[in-house]
């Protein structure tokens, strides 16, 4: 038995259940709950680090919201989101209200808009992890397991992988405990791992990421997207504020210097940020399907608009030329990170409107419209696998499979972030650069890249940013497709 086992439990008083038919009241009161809930937590926590020998166990919960409604009435089907399917009581645990305030005023408006009834905040069933609850306070941190005179999971409730987890997204998920169906496709601990996650792999912390986010694979376009954003921030009509790099460093101005983050995360982000959230995020993923889905995995939590890979390629027809690009509308998967969560039988379905942002962005900056545009880019399927040296395999096998798909381009990457975004209901795009041809005896070695490949690859970033600003231009309504959405899906985008 423990020694903290007789300790009685402590938690924040108050958070009855309140309803509310204006969103902006409701989101008020999450954060309060919220607020309150986590700074008990810090207080105490603080406490057991000054060496106060605990007399109780601590505990706080996440802020919920609930709707309950019983009409059969058909909400308006043009949308893909902001109603539930059934009547019922729908339930979803809340964190981060203060990062998420936006979000939730719009989800919150459009099903009381929608159903006509309120909803329910109050605290849920669900303990905050004394981990989370510190993470907004950079001067804390949890120690190891063994340091402190007592066991942490004693005192404080520590991560629980029951609720970290993506079944709601996977579609594999049963009813709330209490009954009550799921209104959010994740989690509030789920979001609070992805949080912690985001700022380790990327150095940035959450708060800086955009609702338009771009992946790379080569360091080139990190270099090209800071010469892009010092363009946009000397351009006071540009709508764009600040640019941020790894370490959570901000220039303000085109001239300013960007200081040099001594240590490089896995996976880097910048940052080219608008007032209202909706400038461009770039990370560079480097190579793999592993990086790639570990990004997208947690950016997911996000919730963001949409995200495109421009990276490069093997181009796999003769009569492609290095520099030429490839737009997937379609995706061969062997990447194989994601066939325990989404079977390889699932159909990943182009997304017209990114499909047309995109090919409307190739023309305007390489000036090449209909047949002309022909000549340096190819639509087709995008080959995605897990093994980066496949050429030294006996080609019997992987080139008959590649033929057999009719794939124009292969690369370890772009797949598995299209069939994540399909996963997430995050709208998705693959715009690549050919780098190599293998077939056709044109590897990848030094010196072999021509003018024109280098042209190609500066264009290329210019096409991504412009692309995502065309989506901006969007109503949210028309970006997010219902081609990504269930039979019976949850409320909140």
């Amino acid at each position: 038995m423990s020694a903290t086992d007789h300790l009685p439990i402590l938690t924040p008083q108050g958070g009855a259940p309140r309803a509310f038919t204006d969103a902006r009241e409701a989101v008020a009161a999450l954060q309060a709950l919220y607020t309150e809930a986590t700074s008990f937590l810090v207080e105490k926590f603080n406490e057991t680090l000054s060496g106060t020998q605990p007399t109780a166990r601590f505990r706080a919960f996440y802020p919920e919201v609930r709707i309950t409604t019983t009409s059969h009435a058909k909400a308006d089907s043009r949308l893909a989101f902001g109603h539930v399917p059934l009547p019922g009581t729908y339930m979803a645990t809340i964190t981060r209200p203060d990062l998420f305030g936006n979000y939730l005023r719009q989800q919150l408006g459009l099903l009381i808009e929608n159903h006509g009834v309120p909803v329910q905040v109050s605290w849920s069933a669900t303990p905050i992890p004394v981990h989370f609850a510190v993470a907004a306070n950079p001067g804390v941190n949890v120690p190891q397991e063994g340091v402190l005179d007592f066991p942490l999971r004693d005192v404080f409730d520590v991560p629980d992988l029951s609720t970290t987890n993506d079944d709601i997204v996977n579609g594999t998920a049963g009813p709330n405990p209490d009954g009550s169906m799921h209104l959010a496709p994740f989690t509030a601990q789920r979001v609070d791992y992805s949080l912690a996650r985001l700022a380790h792999y990327t150095a940035t912390l959450p708060e800086h990421f955009q609702n338009h986010v771009l992946f790379t694979n080569y360091q080139f376009y990190v270099d090209e997207f800071e010469a892009v954003a010092r363009r946009m921030l000397a351009d006071p009509a540009s709508g764009y504020t600040e640019f941020v790099g790894p370490g959570n460093s901000v220039i303000t101005r085109g001239d300013q210097p960007m200081p040099l983050f001594p240590k490089m995360p896995q996976m880097p982000s910048y940052h080219l940020k608008r007032a209202d959230g909706q400038g461009i995020t770039l990370v560079n993923i480097g190579v793999g399907p592993s990086n790639a889905k570990t990004a997208t995995d947690h950016i997911a939590v996000l919730r963001p608009h949409a995200w495109l890979m421009v990276g490069h390629c093997a181009g796999l027809r003769n009569s492609q030329s290095l520099g030429d690009f490839v737009l997937a509308h379609a995706y061969l998967r062997e990447d194989h990170v994601l066939d325990d969560d989404l079977p390889v039988w699932v159909p990943i379905p182009a997304l017209a409107e990114i499909q047309i942002a995109l090919q409307e962005a190739v023309a305007e900056v390489t000036q090449l419209d209909g047949f002309e545009l022909k000549r340096i880019m190819r639509t087709g399927t995008v080959a995605t696998i897990d093994n980066r040296n496949w050429e030294l395999r006996d080609h019997s096998g992987p080139v008959q499979r590649l033929s057999q798909s009719r794939a124009v381009a292969l690369d370890m990457e772009s797949a598995t972030i299209a069939a994540n975004g399909f996963r997430f209901r995050v709208p998705y795009g693959t715009l690549l650069c050919v780098s190599d041809k293998p077939l056709h005896g044109e590897l990848k070695l030094p010196g072999m890249a021509t003018e024109f490949y280098r042209t190609q690859v500066a264009n290329h970033l210019l096409i991504g940013i412009r692309a995502m600003e065309k989506m901006r231009e969007m109503p949210l309504e028309r970006i997010h497709s219902r081609k990504l959405r269930s039979f019976e899906e949850t409320a909140f985008l």
